[in-house]
């Protein structure tokens, strides 16, 4: 018995739905401006209601272009939600357009890796990535061999690049502006990784709010954001067993915070009691589990939306510089 199956559209078939040629549908799904605005509408409408899908080798061929942007990240985001939010972000800015996303996962041991394969096959159009240190190769490599990309977080490399960031400074000053309203007095701040670019700004902003608002501060050197759930843990109890421990603690991520939480309960702190803590940004998940942990929003779905308009607007030409956001919000607070 044969079984149907519905063949694929194709030009041919949307030229034969719409009774126009293939050269004139061909240029319509390209928005080219030769044709008439009320043609191009028509087929794009009949082109979406068929379900066709343009053949990436073929535009490959007439274009140079794979209609591919890449996120290349580190899937272990510890529950932020920072994976999911930033991919959904990119894939509202891409819908609707010709581009398509392709997340390449990489390990944090050769960031470097899917970097090189990608600019060396040149398998996508643009490339978004995150976590970027102050002198960061991945851009370096990229910027020297002219291919477009996009960075979650900034550089200080003098490397003119599409970015977004979180103001990291503001967080650290303001999260010390709040502990200090609340009475808090000696502060301690686990940060982000030393290597990565937002440390520094992180550490600009904690120091400048400890002379601003005459706090005390400690920096937990022992332990990070991407420390481990027992190393965060063994920190929180490590401040607990201090002989004057803090009133207060920064975090840098709310996944971490659980875990420091739950060594300053090993200790005998108990959060709202002992001290508060500032992190960022906290999930409705990580609220329901610790809803005494002050939240700080950092939105990582539109971090992506602006990420993906960025790099479509760098494919399209559009200088870096112009292209470049520090979120700052009034207050992330509350």
């Amino acid at each position: 018995m044969e079984h149907s199956s519905e063949k694929r559209p194709t030009l041919r078939s949307l030229a034969e739905i719409t009774g126009l040629g293939i050269s004139t549908v061909s240029q319509a799904l390209r928005d080219s401006p030769e044709i008439a605005i009320e043609t191009r509408k028509r087929v794009q409408l009949a082109a979406q209601q068929a379900g066709y899908r343009p053949n990436r080798a073929g535009v490959r061929l007439r274009t140079g272009k794979s209609n591919v942007i890449t996120l290349v990240l580190n899937p272990q985001d510890g529950g932020s939600g920072f994976f999911s939010n930033i991919v959904y972000g990119i894939s509202d800015a891409l819908s609707g357009t010709p581009y398509h996303l392709v997340v390449t996962p990489y390990s944090l041991s050769d960031p470097m890796e899917p970097i090189r394969y990608i600019v060396e096959t040149n398998s996508a159009d643009g490339v978004i990535i995150s976590r970027t240190q102050q002198d960061d190769p991945r851009v370096r490599y990229m910027s020297d061999n002219g291919f477009i990309f996009a960075t979650h977080g900034r550089t200080d490399m003098n490397i003119e690049h599409a970015y977004y960031d979180h103001d990291n400074e503001a967080f650290a000053y303001k999260a010390l502006g709040k502990l200090k309203a609340i009475g808090r007095k000696r502060i301690a701040l686990i940060s982000p990784p030393p290597n990565l670019n937002y440390y520094h700004h992180t550490l600009v902003g904690f120091d400048r709010g400890l002379k601003d608002f005459g706090l005390e501060g400690i920096m937990v050197g022992t332990v990070n954001s991407d420390s481990t759930i027992a190393e965060l843990r063994a920190g929180g109890l490590e401040l607990a067993h201090r002989q004057t421990p803090p009133d207060g603690v920064i975090c840098s991520s709310s996944s971490m915070a659980l875990a420091v939480i739950a060594g300053l309960a090993d200790g005998g702190m108990n959060i709202g009691e002992h001290y508060d803590l500032v992190a960022k940004p906290i999930t409705d998940l990580i609220a329901l589990g610790q809803p005494k942990i002050i939240g700080v929003d950092e939105d990582f779905r539109k971090a992506g939306f602006e990420l993906g308009k960025m790099i479509m607007a760098r494919i399209d030409g559009q200088p870096a510089h112009t292209l470049q956001i520090v979120d700052t919000p009034e207050t992330h607070l509350k």
